[in-house]
């Protein structure tokens, strides 16, 4: 099956316990625990999977158990895994979360695999199967940012990533700082919350639409940039920024839903949606998706 878009980076299981009372550092709390199929690629490459498009998976899963079961999950969801890379030597990764009422407490991610398997998830762009340098890949990427910052700079200088479309996500503001390499790819969407935002512009902004200035000024030629229930930011280098406040729901979930407003933007723009609507569709799509079952 051939894809319409890569999503390149962390495939693993989200472990994640979820209460509905609000938490703070040592509670002890009822809750639900669920383990599902996770990590930015994956989240991205799920939701793209649900607007229609054919996505697929650029990362490392180990050939332990686990491994095997995840592969299962994300064929039987309908991702291309034909180009995942197995090391023998290393296990699959994983991510632990906690979350509240009042939102997340806090996380782990273990995604020690991905960042030892390095370049080798990248073969297939080089090797004939999704592209050369002579006839790189043409189409959207999207690119996590647990990619290592050694890997992610050259990526920025590669030609075999020179004709993307590329959508950039850090994995958690700890991580943001890795996206430096990429802040002013001439092909590069930035999809950050404040906090990050802030991280990779070096700047106190108090609003999605000032920090969005903010990384314009750093160099940046498009970036998202969003900030809970408070209004988000379009920015392009140009063009100007705009911004749109997203639906207020009651939230039960808070982990991917950066994910889904970022493959939710990247749908609405491939189907012609204007900027301004564009950011209205991804702003809804992830207030529908925090706003789900609890114990989804």
């Amino acid at each position: 099956m051939m894809p319409e878009i890569l999503c390149i980076g962390s495939v693993l299981w989200d472990i994640i316990g979820r209460s509905s009372t609000s938490m703070r550092l040592g509670s002890d709390m009822p809750g639900r625990i669920s383990r599902l199929p996770g990590g930015v690629a994956m989240n991205i490459a799920m939701t793209l999977r649900r607007f229609g498009m054919t996505p697929a998976l650029l990362t490392a899963i180990g050939r332990d158990a686990e491994g095997d079961e995840l592969l299962a999950a994300c064929d039987r969801l309908g991702l291309v895994t034909d180009h995942v890379y197995r090391p023998d030597d290393l296990p699959t990764d994983r991510y632990m979360a906690v979350e509240g009422a009042n939102g997340l407490i806090a996380a782990i991610a273990d995604a020690r695999s991905l960042e030892a398997a390095g370049d080798r998830i990248l073969r297939p762009l080089s090797d004939g199967r999704l592209g050369t340098a002579a006839k790189p890949w043409g189409g959207p990427i999207a690119l996590d940012g647990n990619l290592t910052e050694a890997l992610l700079a050259a990526i920025a200088a590669s030609p075999l990533l020179s004709a993307a479309d590329l959508r950039v996500a850090p994995a958690s503001p700890g991580k943001a700082g890795r996206l430096l390499p990429l802040l002013a790819h001439p092909s590069a969407t930035l999809y950050v919350n404040l906090e990050e935002a802030n991280i990779l512009a070096r700047s106190d902004a108090s609003t999605a639409p000032e920090a969005a200035e903010a990384l314009l000024a750093c160099g940046a030629e498009r970036v998202l940039v969003t900030d809970g229930s408070a209004p988000a930011a379009d920015g392009r280098r140009g063009k100007g920024v705009i911004a749109s406040a997203p639906p207020q729901v009651q939230v039960t979930r808070v982990t991917g839903a950066g994910d889904t407003f970022m493959a939710a933007h990247l749908v609405a723009e491939r189907r012609g949606a204007s900027r301004a609507d564009a950011l209205e569709q991804a702003l809804r799509a992830a207030a529908s998706y925090v706003s789900g079952d609890i114990g989804s």
